[in-house]
């Protein structure tokens, strides 16, 4: 115990005989404190997990010398009174006390101080030890389902020494975007906006980053139908295409009724963003008009078409039964005038 008072005692000096030293030290492996001659006091810059080597002066009458970290001793000599299995002696003669500390973490910053007592007065070295870190990102927005025309706003948050600093970019579109910190608002997003996300965090040391996928929900929007004309006994199809997020359901109507599936001669079939209507053997009830509606739970779209009869020439005549009835009409009456 008179050693660890000594020691202790030794410590208040650093004020009094202290020289102001910064020294950088690039990015290695290893990194060593630099010894100077009398007491002082200096910088080393590490990066996490890396070794880093305390190294002070002895001298020919050295009686007594300790490394402490804060009120904590090390080693005492050749003594190790440190627990952790990370610390350990390096070299211990009259010229020098080095010992290192392996994977370095942010809970080894801090003041170490030499202590080193001589038979005419006692010596220090401290070593202020700063550890970087390198960005982790530790709290980011999951992938996320919005409708069209809501407001958006996307959080990336990360650890490290320097602070990180943070950029989006809209992967689909291959363009950065204007964030505030990590934070980035998209105001009445629109379709055109959905799609995949990547935050970037970026300090001195190295880049951390996460991706985060927006999908926006949107109501059917119908492309235009296409009338068809179609030879009488010959197949015949329908084609309806929607485009929605989530994908539509689509329903089929002849006129004003709805037609269901199970019925004799035609079949309709939908896959994704596609609806058919086929005919397989087209009968004179299969000619008039159609509609086809596409539905999700944002809203509905629809768009008509005319199956027509076709001749064997190539002449198109509309045979709607309406517009039969009234060709049938039109010719009694001129007739019977």
């Amino acid at each position: 115990m008179t050693i660890h008072r000594n020691l202790i005692t030794l410590c208040r000096y650093t004020a009094l005989f202290s020289i102001k030293v910064l020294i950088l030290v690039p990015s290695s492996s290893l990194v060593y404190s630099q010894g100077v001659s009398n007491s002082k006091v200096m910088d080393i810059t590490v990066r996490q997990g890396e070794t880093v080597f305390l190294r002070c002066e002895q001298g020919d009458k050295v009686t007594h010398t300790a490394w402490l970290n804060r009120s904590s001793i090390l080693y005492a000599g050749e003594d190790k009174w440190s627990v952790d299995p990370r610390v350990s002696l390096v070299t211990l003669n009259q010229e020098q006390f080095t010992i290192k500390i392996e994977n370095v973490d942010m809970t080894d910053e801090g003041q170490y101080v030499c202590a080193v007592q001589t038979s005419s007065q006692p010596k220090t070295t401290t070593v202020q030890l700063l550890v970087q870190v390198p960005p982790k990102i530790i709290n980011f927005s999951r992938d996320i389902v919005v409708n069209e025309g809501s407001n958006v706003t996307l959080m990336c948050q990360a650890s490290g020494k320097p602070a990180p600093s943070f950029n989006w970019n809209f992967i689909s579109n291959s363009g950065d975007l204007a964030s505030d910190g990590g934070y980035l608002e998209i105001l009445s997003i629109s379709r055109e906006r959905a799609g995949t996300y990547e935050c970037t965090a970026v300090n001195d040391i190295d880049t951390d980053m996460q991706t985060v996928d927006i999908t926006v929900n949107y109501a059917p929007a119908v492309s235009e139908g296409r009338d068809v004309g179609v030879a009488l006994g010959q197949k015949g199809v329908l084609e309806c295409e929607a485009d929605a997020v989530p994908e539509a359901d689509f329903e089929w109507y002849k006129d004003d009724r709805r037609m269901f599936y199970g019925l004799d001669g035609m079949e309709f079939v939908s896959s994704g963003s596609l609806s058919k209507l086929t005919f397989f053997n087209v009968s004179d009830e299969d000619f008039g008009n159609y509609t086809c509606v596409a539905i999700n739970k944002l809203g509905s779209s629809n768009t008509s078409f005319l199956l027509y009869v076709q001749d064997g020439s190539g002449a198109e005549k509309a045979l709607n039964t309406n517009t039969g009835l009234f060709l049938i009409a039109l010719v009694f009456f001129l007739f019977h005038v």
